[in-house]
Order: structure tokens, then C-alpha cells, then sequence
């Protein structure tokens, strides 16, 4: 599956769980060996009362993650056509929180992401000795880079959205160094369990546009979870509205959000396809 060209593994295992290792989902999402994919994306059978399934992600590396916002969308469309579920809505549980996909008439989906984190501690972001510029209603973070000492810090946003992020302004997302900063982001000693590296653009008070950096994964065409965290970062920076088109390399997603309370849930929504389905045999990987 995929939505707004971040691709999904998805594997049913409300019956059985697989047991899969992390190299076995690395071969999955392994473009030329396996199926290839950015997350593998599990379903599984509900854990508690008043939860309609477990919703268990792992990145292209093999490592399991708390949350994908764009996987959520497709997750929803899959327990559907699975015939798993006939509600419109369902309550899924990540490692990052309990989450609510719903349907829409138009075939997307909205996703309720739950409301953003801003303490540094709860990312988890060291930010001891760091002085904060003043940025709107909020606060830019200096973050400086190895191996590039004489340069500039660049500031960034540090919230998590179930996941924890970094966001930076800048002035052409065409042309920002993605690549070469993204994994010097992702892996900074200030955040002990690395980092997903947004790169915004604002061109207007109610669109953005924006690459990210996965944890894990690398540039993907799309991250909802990213998606959600640059247009929080840019309203509390005083730059966009309440509610704002994030133009991706793979598509669109509206993210809607209110400063007027900060434990408001952000609403995501946007795209879910299904690519086709098939079988593969999985090797026996340590």
C-alpha cells in the first residue's frame, strides 16, 4: 500500500503472529531482494478493552518505531478490505499512543494523531546548555552538526507526534541539503533515540512544503507524522494557520491544528492505496 507515496508492507496477524526478526523485515522492505518498502506495517489483534487492533511498525532497517501517520491511513483501508472490520473509525494502539483513522466519504482518511509533545525530555531531546531563540509563541532549538564546526547551528522545532522530530525553515526545499544533513540530524547525540529531520518551506499561511529525513528509513516521498509536526512548529512559530496543505514529493496531506490549546489533537488527513497483494517466502534471517 501506499499513501502519498510513502510505501507499506502490510502483513494481517490477527490470527498468528509471524515472529518475523528485524533481518526478515529488512528483507521485506529491501527493494531488490524482497518487496520493498519504507515501514513494514503489522496488524494485530486487539491488546485491551475499547482498542479495535494493535498497530506495530518497523522501519526499512529492521527497527521497530512508535508511530507512522501515512501507514495509519493505509492501515485503516487495509482492515477494511480485509473485511477485519466494517466500522468507518477504528482505536489502533502504537508504541507511540492510541490513534483513530477514520474513513471519508471522498476515499481518504483522517487520522486523529493525538496532540503534539513539546518537553524536551519526553522526545526525548537533550537540550542541557542550550539557549533557545524567541520564535512566535514558541522556541528555535540551536542544534550544531558534526563535522561541520565552522558552520552555522541550524534551529530547529523539537516536538514528537508519537515520534520524535526535528524541523528546520528553509528558504527552497529543492535545493536544501536533505541528504547530507538529514543523517547528521537523525543520529545528533542530542536525541538518544534518533531523530526524523523535517526540511520546511513556507509558501503561504496555509501551505508548506516539505521532504523529511526519516529515522530509519531515509527520505521518503511522504511522512504524515512529519507532516504533522512542520505544520504544528510553523503555527507556533506564528507562520501558518490553523489549518494547512503540506505539499510532499509524493502527494498532499491537511493537517489541522489549534495553538488556543496545546493538548488539542492534530488532524491529519490525505491518501491510502492499495497496490496489489501477494505472497513471498521468507528465508530464515538471524
Amino acid at each position: 500500500m501506499q499513501g502519498a507515496g510513502n510505501d507499506f508492507v502490510m502483513l494481517d496477524e490477527t490470527r498468528a503472529l509471524l515472529g518475523l526478526t528485524p533481518a526478515q523485515y529488512r528483507f521485506l522492505a529491501d527493494r531488490h531482494f524482497g518487496v520493498g518498502a519504507d515501514q513494514i506495517l503489522s496488524v494485530r489483534p486487539s491488546p485491551a478493552e475499547g482498542i479495535d487492533f494493535e498497530y506495530v511498525i518497523h522501519n526499512a532497517d529492521g527497527g521497530e518505531v512508535e508511530q507512522c501517520g501515512n501507514g495509519a491511513r493505509c492501515f485503516v483501508r487495509f482492515v477494511r478490505e480485509r473485511g477485519l472490520t466494517t466500522k468507518d473509525a477504528v482505536k489502533v494502539k502504537t508504541l507511540g499512543g492510541v490513534i483513530e483513522p477514520r474513513m471519508q466519504a471522498d476515499g481518504r482518511v483522517t487520522v486523529n494523531m493525538g496532540a503534539p509533545v513539546f518537553e524536551p525530555a519526553r522526545i526525548p531531546f537533550d537540550a542541557d546548555g542550550l539557549t533557545p531563540q524567541v520564535a512566535g509563541s514558541w522556541k528555535k532549538w540551536p542544534l550544531a552538526l558534526e563535522g561541520r564546526a565552522q558552520a552555522a547551528p541550524v534551529f530547529i522545532a523539537v516536538l514528537s507526534m508519537g515520534n520524535p522530530h526535528a524541523v528546520q525553515l528553509v528558504e527552497d526545499v529543492d535545493t536544501a541539503p536533505v541528504l547530507q544533513t538529514g543523517p547528521l540530524i537523525e543520529h545528533h547525540v542530542r536525541f538518544p533515540r534518533r531523530v526524523n529531520a523535517g526540511f520546511m518551506q513556507v509558501v503561504s499561511r496555509s501551505q508548506i512544503r516539505l521532504r523529511v529525513y526519516e529515522r530509519g528509513a531515509g527520505e521518503t516521498l511522504a511522512c504524515g507524522t512529519g507532516a504533522c509536526a512542520a505544520a504544528v512548529a510553523g503555527i507556533r512559530w506564528g507562520l501558518l494557520d490553523a489549518r494547512v496543505d503540506v505539499l510532499t514529493r509524493g502527494g498532499q496531506l491537511t493537517i489541522e491544528w489549534s495553538d488556543r490549546l496545546l493538548d488539542a489533537p492534530v488532524m491529519m488527513t490525505g491518501p491510502a492505496t492499495t497496490v496489489f497483494e501477494s505472497e513471498i517466502e521468507v528465508p530464515d534471517l538471524l
